[in-house]
């Protein structure tokens, strides 16, 4: 057997994890040119761009269906395996829905180590076998970087759905998990991360939002949920604004971080899709009048998350019992903003505002 732990696969590719996918930006453009389909049995399309696709199969019940995956992120090919598993699950979670079934998707090169493709393989296999979806197939091509990660079938309820577009005016945002892990991630591969970053970076990746979402699909007063991946806090918190019709309010100061995450950005290590991120969702933030966000926390906000946290919103009178429920869980729950009130597209109206 060939030591894998000896090879850098954070070397071999340009840019890693969630920090790898196309700008936001450019991937809406495409999207808004295409034509919207509509179906009796079509609950959450790609219209409003949610974490995935819910399509009713009978009264009771309804398939939740979502695609992730990415190039390397970490050296470790076995984690590597097992954050990719974990952060295609979450979008199936982050629906509300339980997940049954995965078809794998590789690509790796034609003549490459066959030992760093079983490890991969198994690392996924142990997330997938801790939420209980069975791994049915999978497809891969020959590719000079590195890719990995999963279909994901699951089943959820028809009227139990959670999507981004059902924030309501006056609830509380709560963020699951700390933010940092593309920063961090781009330090690791630059050669400049502690290995405590890089290891609590590994712990938030490869947590699965399964217990989180069991809390709150048993929860009173849920009206929202998405999870934050590729286009960062702020890119997910923008596309939970604008499909809720709401503008909401972050306190920055409030966001959770992973350890290490400001130190990374202080030492230059910013991914090419935290920029992308940025030019994306700026444009439609601003600050509350007489705030003073220092410029390492603001850049944060727009960091590519791999296997991120979910971002919910919860009526006011329920957040505290989610939040402790959520603890109890063993999250790293926070409250980070609420839902000021109505959105509305006209010149200069933020859709969301940091304080």
């Amino acid at each position: 057997m060939t030591d894998t732990a000896a090879v850098k696969l954070t070397q071999q590719v340009k840019a890693g994890g969630c920090a790898s996918k196309l700008a936001p930006g450019s991937l809406a453009e495409v999207l808004s040119r295409l034509p919207k389909q509509s179906h009796a049995n079509l609950l959450v399309g790609f219209d409003t761009a949610d974490d995935a696709g819910v399509y009713q199969i009978a009264p009771d019940l309804a398939l939740v269906q979502t695609v992730d995956f990415f190039t390397p992120l970490v050296d470790d090919p076995f984690v590597f395996g097992q954050i990719a598993a974990t952060n295609a699950l979450s979008d199936v979670y982050a629906m509300g829905g339980r997940p049954i079934t995965a078809l794998s998707i590789v690509c790796f090169q034609q003549d490459g180590d066959l030992d760093i493709l079983e490890a991969i393989m198994r690392g996924g296999l142990t997330k997938m076998d801790e939420s209980s979806c069975i791994v049915v197939g999978g497809h891969s091509v020959r590719d000079t970087e590195i890719k990995f990660g999963y279909a994901v079938t699951g089943l959820i309820h028809p009227d139990r759905v959670f999507t981004n577009t059902g924030a309501v005016a006056g609830d509380i945002l709560i963020l699951t998990k700390p933010i940092g892990t593309g920063v961090i991630t781009t330090a690791l591969k630059r050669g400049v991360a502690k290995q405590e970053w890089v290891e609590n970076a590994v712990r938030s990746m490869t947590t699965l939002n399964r217990a989180a979402s069991e809390v709150i699909t048993s929860a009173i007063g849920v009206h929202a949920m998405t999870d934050v991946t590729g286009f960062g806090l702020m890119g997910h918190s923008r596309e939970l604004a604008l499909g809720s019709g709401m503008t909401l309010e972050i306190i920055v100061d409030q966001v959770p971080r992973i350890e290490g995450a400001l130190e990374a950005i202080h030492l230059g290590a910013v991914p090419a899709g935290l920029l992308a991120n940025r030019e994306f969702a700026e444009c439609v933030s601003a600050d509350v009048p007489g705030s003073e966000i220092p410029d390492d926390l603001r850049t944060l906000l727009y960091d590519p998350q791999t296997a991120g946290g979910l971002l919910i919103s919860v009526a006011p009178m329920n957040a505290d019992a989610v939040l402790r429920s959520l603890w109890l869980a063993g999250m790293n729950a926070a409250k980070i903003g609420s839902v000021l009130g109505p959105y509305t597209a006209r010149q200069g109206m933020p859709a969301i505002v940091l304080r």
